[in-house]
């Protein structure tokens, strides 16, 4: 029972981590995420973010939605300047915990803590 319970837990992290996998999960939105973590507080511009990923303005502007969609990114506005940056919140907290629950369930499948073929803790 234990082992279904902690299969429950991965399968909702899972669930609450999609977005935030999603977007990590591209090659460009990792760029875009490495360029806005060496910025500071201050936040970046989508000109700024085209110049420092070599993106089309349009290009960035729709991996900006999905960073901003799943709460990586945030906007400040100061005047009519948008300014883009990181905010590692809760999502990140949730995706930590999926991970460590994976790995404990991997430590315990090694040390053969439950039968694997039925999914029981033995």
């Amino acid at each position: 029972m234990e082992c279904i319970c902690q299969i429950e837990s991965i399968r909702a992290d899972f669930i609450k981590s999609k977005k935030l996998l999603i977007a990590i999960g591209d090659e460009t939105r990792q760029n875009i995420i490495t360029v806005l973590m060496g910025i500071g507080c201050g936040g970046l511009r989508v000109g700024e973010i085209t110049a420092n990923t070599h993106l089309s303005r349009p290009a960035v502007s729709h991996h900006m939605r999905i960073l901003l969609d799943c709460g990586l990114v945030i906007v400040h506005k100061q005047g009519t300047k948008n300014y883009y940056s990181l905010h590692i919140g809760e999502e990140f907290e949730t995706l930590h915990s999926l991970i460590s629950r994976i790995m404990d369930f991997k430590a315990a499948q090694e040390a053969g803590l439950f039968d694997k073929a039925v999914g029981h803790v033995v």
